[in-house]
């Protein structure tokens, strides 16, 4: 039977990590990978990695989808997130088995919120990561220095700001009503975001 046929496994946990380009996701994600044993799955790596893959048939589409800083269509990113949460859990030994997952930058619309609760797994908790624009533009003008990522340019991080904020929030208000969302102030130094991020997965470990 191959990864992509078996069925999602019952005992897995995921945490969704939100918040807008460059509030600093990804280096809080690291931080809770080494204290914690999550995997990481981060939606816009999986989304760049096939992206870039050769012969895949989504290619192309999602190199525009990202140059216009809109949302890749929800099935090829939540096949994209299912298929690694599937080789984490099966490929590992068994004591080293993969269960508790923090999925970075999803969802980002309505339908994959709806639709990945509902054929994957439902979320413990969201972890809305939260600053201004001008923070975040600063932070992406500084990473775009080294990054290499495409669409780390000034008109693509506007257009990226614009969909966060007219798809993306409405995502953290559904779970705020559902009491599901711990919002974390990013103005402050990536040590004083860890602490917060620490006291919120308290509840949850």
């Amino acid at each position: 039977m191959s990864i992509d046929s078996k069925p999602v496994p019952k005992d897995i946990s995921v945490i969704f990590v939100l918040g807008g380009p460059g509030v600093g996701k990804g280096t809080q994600c690291a931080r809770m990978v080494k204290d914690y044993g999550f995997v990481h799955l981060s939606a816009g790596d999986l989304l760049r990695a096939e992206q870039n893959r050769k012969g895949s048939e989504f290619g192309e589409l999602i190199k525009k989808y990202i140059a216009e800083g809109l949302i890749v269509p929800q099935e090829i990113t939540i096949q994209l997130l299912k298929n690694a949460i599937l080789e984490h859990y099966y490929t590992k030994e068994t004591s080293k088995q993969s269960k508790k997952f923090l999925v970075d930058g999803f969802p980002r619309k309505m339908d994959q919120a709806i639709t990945f609760e509902k054929e994957i797994t439902p979320s413990k908790v969201v972890l809305f990561f939260d600053c201004s624009e001008d923070i975040m533009l600063t932070r992406l003008m500084e990473r775009a220095k080294t990054s290499g990522r495409e669409d780390d340019n000034i008109e693509s991080i506007k257009k990226r700001f614009k969909t966060f904020v007219e798809t993306s929030m409405p995502v953290v208000e559904y779970f705020e009503k559902m009491d599901k969302v711990v919002k974390i102030d990013c103005a402050k130094s990536v040590d004083e975001v860890y602490e917060e991020v620490k006291a919120a997965l308290k509840n949850y470990e």
